[in-house]
């Protein structure tokens, strides 16, 4: 025997083991015991480092992000279980859009930048109809005090699953360090040209009115229809007809484009038409985007109906006519100009009047009244259903604004980000392909600044000219000690605050980075990057960033990204993606859908282990379907083991050498679970190891625990039960291990009946471990023996089932025929097997196939129970 599986001399078995409880007994005490510290003086190469996702803090976890956070915390506990300093922080994401949302409708409030700070604003008990005006630093107040209300929650929640966090190393999106290192980054960026600011067309959201990246679109499926309209050809030939979704966008047309193959269309390239309504003259150009199958082949050019229009107006050299204000309405302009050269002005104004301050719907259905008037319209509008682009959070369609933004170069990275993500592990590797789609997919650099308030300010500010103009080409920048820094109540070197916002003085940036800008950073968050060299070192690269797969293009791109242009390196080696959690009708559970769950209640009725059990029964990157059947099934599991190792704990004496066939059997094939299932997790298979583990399991309480029953307790000799005694004591330490970082309490309180310390700070099994209690090496002719005992007990209970007779019923004869070898086998087992099936006679026979013959008995009565 080795010294890891001889028993504690004392121990202590509750007489009713029980799940309920357990969450409540052993959380402190982990927390006091700092079970899950990190130690921060170990080398690199000891330390196992993890990107946690940090979770946005805008209302209530749901069960699909217990699902994911679950995973990571198998593959912490088992990292940590073999030996690695395991650092495992906790962040909040508590800046951005969502945020904000919340509370303004939680507090009745909305920001305005414009009103002056006032220290003693409390917010209404009851929000009324109306949102009350608040000062930007009020409002950050206000959201910081509700993010402070739902970080509390989460950690409870968090600490009630179990999930292994090091707490002392949390940290949120919107704080301090969070707030230096998305600055220093920035200005890095910007010193090697590497961010940039561009009045440029962005995608914006109306109602949220800011910018939005390609990354946080999502299409939506919206009824629409086809207008054909008539453009007058310039020289007097007739008209050209196009097809249209938003005739509301002809103000803001400069081009007819058509495919450059076009047979219809080529003896107009290079001549113009004139717009309907408006009378501005534009160009006919030919594009190799221009689809001659959709609707009459040929399309209006506007700035800008969707990103289409801007990749023709870039590429083609056309002007801007923008017409769609931030608000989402269309904003005056005059005709006749250099921008709107009308051939009649006073006609064009008047068809435009009735626009100006509308929505783009109400411009549309004024715009076709006029065109139907006007005879410009060739027949009715035709309903369709197409997909319209989106802001993910958003509820009107986006628009493409003019405005100043600032951005990251994006484009000129896509080989190098490429070659990066197939150097990264990917767990499943098919995931890396949704990446590789991503980056390949991209059609501009990463617009990074939105117009919102509770966010990482850029640490920015502009010199006002004497004639009060904003020199934006004349950037004032932060020094990398001011850091962190607000530029709305900071101010720049050489400059007074009194010269804020007047002609000679500066004014500051007004936005804020996009949450991504900081999320990108977590791993430099994490190590402390820019405060802590040799901190940084010990983590950095990261070793692994779980995530779900539908932020691949969000967070895990924009990481890396980050991480190649700061680092020339990989954020971390190995991304191990999850799935979504589907509701009954196998659709993804998210708030926005309003089907989600919330775990705090599925935690209490199960228990957190019953639930992880369910996490961890979802493979790696595929979707699972919500289903309460498998944590009551889970929860079966835990009580069993609970029962299971009371049983094997109740009588530890005598304990000697496993030298039964059968119990070698057993060791053997612990030997091999250890074996697959650290190869399992290894490659972050945690499914799988846990399938295997529990398959183990089952098979040991219903074939082995019965098998040797009679012998533990001594019928068959002191050796026998020795041998019997050992081999569960090896058996129960290494099961345990192995289903610690599934069912971290279960685990925890059995461990505490005989064991000292806490399991999950216990040393991961090893096959040579357990081999060292069958003299170091496997014993396949006791795996045949324990193999061919369990068929033979299988046959007996399916008899006594069939005939309905309690499994107390003896068996007066029991003839075996099988193979030669087979029986060999039986005879190494032939004990256990009479004494566990109640067996009066065995007889044997040799034939080609297994077989037995059952003959049962009457059952006598009871015999006294023994302890």
């Amino acid at each position: 025997m080795s010294e890891a599986s001889s028993p504690s001399p004392s121990y202590n078995v509750p007489e009713k083991p029980a799940l309920e409880g357990l969450e409540a007994k052993w959380q402190p005490r982990w927390d006091a015991d700092a079970v899950y510290r990190f130690d921060r003086t170990r080398p690199r190469d000891e330390v196992y480092s993890i990107d946690t996702p940090p979770p946005t803090v805008s209302g209530s976890l749901h069960v699909g992000h217990v699902f994911s956070y679950t995973h990571t915390d198998v593959i912490a506990r088992y990292k940590r279980m073999r030996g690695f300093a395991v650092c495992y922080p906790m962040g909040w994401d508590d800046n951005g859009l969502p945020t904000e949302r919340r509370v303004q409708n939680y507090f009745g409030v909305r920001c305005d930048p414009s009103l002056p700070y006032d220290p003693g604003f409390e917010p209404p008990a009851t929000p009324g109809k109306q949102p009350i005006s608040v000062s930007r630093p009020n409002f950050i107040e206000l959201c910081t005090r509700l993010t402070e209300q739902d970080e509390q929650a989460f950690e409870h929640l968090w600490k009630y699953l179990g999930l292994s966090i090091d707490w002392s190393m949390t940290y949120a999106t919107i704080g301090k360090r969070a707030q230096k290192i998305s600055q220093l980054a920035f200005l890095r960026l910007l010193a090697r040209g590497q961010a940039y600011q561009l009045e440029a067309p962005t995608l914006w959201d109306v109602d949220f009115r800011t910018a939005v990246a390609q990354a946080e679109l999502e299409d939506r499926e919206m009824p629409g229809a086809y207008h054909k309209i008539r453009f007058a050809r310039a020289d007097g030939q007739g008209f050209v007809e196009i097809d249209t979704t938003r005739p509301e966008l002809i103000p803001a047309c400069v081009a007819l484009v058509a495919h450059p193959d076009d047979a219809r269309y080529q003896p107009l390239f290079g001549t113009e038409v004139v717009t309907p309504l408006f009378g501005v003259k534009v160009p006919i150009r030919p594009h190799h985007l221009a689809d001659p199958e959709k609707g009459t082949g040929i399309a209006m050019i506007c700035t800008f109906g969707d990103l289409t229009d801007v990749i023709w107006w870039r590429e083609l050299n056309l002007p801007v006519r923008s017409i769609i204000e931030t608000n989402g309405t269309l904003r005056p302009i005059m005709f006749g100009g250099d921008t709107w050269p009308s051939i009649d002005p006073a006609r064009a104004e008047q068809a435009y009047a009735p626009l100006v301050g509308r929505g783009a719907s109400q411009a549309r259905t004024r715009v076709v009244e006029q065109l139907k008037e006007s005879g410009d319209l060739d027949g009715d509008p035709r309903p369709i259903t197409h997909a319209v682009k989106f802001y993910e959070k958003g509820d009107r369609p986006l628009e493409i604004v003019t405005s100043r933004q600032w951005f990251i170069r994006t484009m000129n990275q896509r080989e190098a980000l490429i070659a990066r993500g197939r150097t990264l592990e990917w767990h499943p590797a098919y995931m890396r392909a949704r990446f590789e789609n991503w980056v390949e997919g991209l059609n501009g650099d990463w617009c990074v600044s939105r117009q919102r308030f509770f966010g990482v300010p850029f640490p920015v500010w502009y010199p006002i000219a004497e004639d009060g103009t904003v020199r934006y080409d004349e950037p004032l920048l932060a020094d990398e000690a001011q850091l962190p820094m607000d530029p709305s109540t900071d101010v720049p070197a050489g400059y007074e605050a009194g010269q804020r916002g007047v002609p000679g003085g500066f004014v500051g940036d007004p936005d804020v980075m996009d949450t991504w800008a900081t999320s990108s950073l977590t791993p430099q968050i994490v190590g402390q990057w820019g405060e802590d060299a040799n901190f940084f070192g010990r983590v950095f690269p990261l070793d692994l960033r779980p995530q779900a797969h539908d932020i691949i293009r969000t967070w895990l791109f924009s990481t890396v990204l980050r991480a190649h242009l700061e680092h020339d390196a990989l954020p971390w080696k190995h991304a191990s993606i999850s799935g979504w959690v589907l509701d009954p009708d196998r659709k993804k559970m998210s708030k926005s859908k309003g089907n989600v769950v919330t775990p705090m209640g599925l935690l209490e009725e199960h228990g957190s282990d019953a639930v992880r059990y369910w996490a961890a029964s979802g493979r790696p990157g595929a979707d699972t379907a919500f289903d309460t059947g498998q944590m009551r099934v889970g929860r079966r599991l835990a009580i069993k083991l609970l029962n299971a190792a009371k049983f094997a704990l109740a009588r530890t004496e005598p304990i000697g050498a496993v030298t039964a066939p059968v119990d070698r059997g057993l060791v053997t094939r612990l030997a091999t679970l250890v074996t697959d299932t650290t190869a399992d997790l290894e490659e972050y298979n945690y499914t799988r190891a846990l399938e295997r583990t529990e398959q183990f399991f089952w098979d040991f309480c219903d074939n082995y625990l019965e098998l040797v029953k009679a012998r533990r307790y001594g019928d068959l000799g002191v050796d026998g039960a020795g041998s019997a005694n050992a081999a569960m004591v090896v058996t129960l330490q290494t099961l345990l291990r192995l289903f610690a970082p599934f069912l971290p309490y279960v685990t925890e309180e059995v461990w505490s009946w005989w064991k000292e310390g806490s399991v999950h700070r216990a040393t991961w099994p090893t096959a040579a471990e357990v081999l060292a209690a069958i003299d170091g090496a496997g014993d396949a002719a006791g795996d045949d023996a324990l193999a061919m005992a369990s068929w033979a007990l299988g046959e007996i209970r399916r008899t006594k089932s069939e005939a309905k007779k309690p499994l107390r019923t003896p068996v007066v004869d029991f003839h075996v025929t099988a193979p030669a070898a087979d029986l060999a086998c039986f005879e190494a087992a032939r004990a256990d097997v009479a004494a566990s099936g109640f067996v009066q006679r065995v007889r044997t026979s040799e034939g080609e196939a297994r077989a037995a013959t059952i003959e049962l008995g009457e059952l006598e009565p009871a015999p006294e129970v023994r302890a």
